[in-house]
This record gives C-alpha cells, sequence and structure tokens, in this order.
C-alpha cells in the first residue's frame, strides 16, 4: 500500500477516535479530540498532494480518498445531531447525496472515464468542513475551563439556539444542488453505457 493509501486509512481510522472522545466530559479529552479532527482533515490535503508529486495515484486511492473524507464530515455531523445541535434530515440528505456522488465518481473512475470536480463542488465541501470546524470549535468553548463562563455561556447559546439549523438548511441545499449538477453535466459523458445503451 502506498503512503498517500496509509494516510487515507488512517483517516477512517480516526473517524470514531474523534467521535468518542468528543463525546467525554473531560474537557481535555474534547480538546484532544478537536486536535484529531484536525490532524484527520489535515492527512486529506497531504495524501492528495503526496499522491500527485511522487506519482502514487492508484484506484484504491480514488475509491479510498472520497470515501475518507465523507465519513469524516458526516460522523462530524451526526455527532452534532445527537448533541440536539443540528436536525437530522438535514444531515441525512447530505450523507445520501455525497455517498451517491462519491459512489458514481467511483464508478466512473474504473471504467477510466473520471470527471473534473466542479467549481461549485469544492465550494460545497469546503462550506462543510467551515462549518463542522466552526461547531466543533464552539462546543469546545463552551467549556468554563478554557476561556471563563462567559465565553462557555454566550457558545452554548449559539449551539442551543437553533440558528445553526439556519445555516445547515443553506449548506444541505446547496450540497443537493451540486448533486443534481453533477449528475446533469456527466451522465452522457462517465456514466452512461460506454455503448450509448439505456
Amino acid at each position: 500500500m502506498t503512503f498517500s493509501n496509509q494516510l487515507t486509512t488512517l483517516r477512517i481510522i480516526l473517524v470514531p477516535v474523534f467521535v468518542i472522545l468528543l463525546m467525554q466530559k473531560d474537557p481535555y479529552l474534547k480538546l484532544v479530540g478537536v486536535i484529531v479532527f484536525a490532524f484527520a482533515s489535515l492527512t486529506d490535503i497531504y495524501d492528495g498532494y503526496h499522491a500527485r508529486k511522487y506519482g502514487e495515484i492508484t484506484r484504491l486511492g480514488a475509491f479510498l480518498d472520497p470515501l475518507a473524507d465523507k465519513f469524516l464530515i458526516t460522523a462530524a455531523f451526526l455527532f452534532y445531531v445527537w448533541q440536539g445541535y443540528l436536525a437530522l434530515w438535514m444531515v441525512l440528505l447530505v450523507a445520501a447525496r455525497d455517498i451517491l456522488i462519491t459512489g458514481l465518481r467511483v464508478y466512473a473512475e474504473f471504467r477510466d472515464r473520471p470527471v473534473i470536480t466542479s467549481r461549485e463542488a469544492k465550494y460545497k465541501t469546503l462550506a462543510q468542513n467551515l462549518f463542522a470546524y466552526i461547531v466543533m470549535l464552539f462546543i469546545l468553548l463552551k467549556e468554563d475551563l478554557f476561556f471563563g463562563k462567559r465565553v462557555a455561556s454566550a457558545m452554548n447559546a449559539i449551539l442551543v439556539s437553533g440558528y445553526l439549523n439556519y445555516v445547515m438548511f443553506f449548506i444541505t441545499a446547496f450540497t443537493v444542488y451540486t448533486g443534481i449538477s453533477y449528475l446533469v453535466s456527466n451522465w452522457n459523458v462517465s456514466l452512461r453505457n460506454p455503448q450509448g445503451g439505456r
């Protein structure tokens, strides 16, 4: 297994680790959970760079890399649902879209008809990641130990206010839009039968 694929595998392994750490009552363990999540996210940036630089792009990597990304973000969103900060239906919709499109991308890759990620899809991924980081930061800051009770109270008020669901709604709508756009723009090029069958 190439080094890039090892990093991708590590990212998948770290998904339950950061979730379990965030579930703990000890603020320091939650801090470690945030650090683990950040480290896992950074491996996504580096493994792609390493694979391109050293010619380690493989079909296994093409399958595992997007899957690992979706596991990471979906796990974070589901944790927020479990905490009562986000509505489940939006997270399930985002997860369904991402799993479906990731599967279709892998299918196109294995048929040697890969597609290029659209600019809108990159913005979607950026929005999801930024939102996941911001909510995780709020969860960390609501601990009195780090910045005192005033900051903790303000962060907790934001988390339970329901405002996060408004942001998540726009992310969900944009995510679904990019999924539909992907299907429309790539169906004939990468996803249909190569002989033109219907």
